[in-house]
């Protein structure tokens, strides 16, 4: 599960008593709440179907997917499935690459869902091997799934425009930047994405 309501208001008055312009932004905006996944293959296989559709359309898959493969979503189901059956699903030729990829990885051992690597590059590596998971949705599964309190999608464009707007910069920081930023906010940095999130179009600010 993701970071608690506990360890989120930890974090951010961690980097709150450190970086004065995070205090004034809490004043303001108050705590984000959690964000909150599922471990495991089923939560990943969401991302797939999510990419580059709406919200409303991602859902309408994952409904026919499931009347097809059962509630359980089994890997082993899907992968016995023709492409005709997974493409009246709503599953292009494309996604179902990439569905595929997870399910085989999955079934076959070669990717520990329930026991991924404890260094967060490490794991990263590890999910970044299903196609069409790139970094920045392996970071968002170990954030939001795992819980991981260090992860930090510095790539992630509300997260530059957060900080941008936390900390008054002149301008969007880069990837590279947010990161370099971000050092000294270990290990509360997932924490401070979520906030950043939070803070990206409140209001308040």
């Amino acid at each position: 599960m993701g970071l608690s309501a506990e360890q989120i208001r930890h974090g951010i008055d961690h980097v709150a008593a450190i970086e004065p312009a995070f205090g004034r932004a809490l004043a303001a905006a108050d705590y984000p709440e959690p964000r909150i996944r599922p471990t495991g293959y089923q939560t990943l296989l969401r991302t797939i179907v999510g990419q580059q559709v709406s919200v409303a359309a991602a859902a309408s898959v994952w409904r026919k997917l499931e009347a097809e493969l059962g509630e359980d979503m089994d890997p082993k189901v899907l992968l016995d499935k023709d492409f005709d059956t997974l493409r009246a699903c709503g599953l292009s030729r494309q996604k179902q690459g990439y569905a595929r990829s997870l399910c085989e990885l999955v079934v076959s051992g070669e990717l520990p869902l329930d026991n991924l690597p404890e260094d967060d590059e490490e794991a990263i590596a590890e999910l970044v091997r299903i196609k069409g998971i790139g970094r920045w949705s392996a970071e968002i599964y170990l954030l939001f799934a795992e819980g991981r309190p260090d992860i930090w999608p510095a790539g992630d464009l509300a997260v530059m425009a957060g900080l941008h707007k936390i900390l008054g910069l002149p301008e969007r920081p880069s990837e590279k930047q947010a990161r370099a930023i971000s050092e000294a906010w270990r290990p509360h940095r997932g924490a401070v994405a979520i906030f950043t999130w939070h803070c990206y179009n409140n209001p308040a600010l």
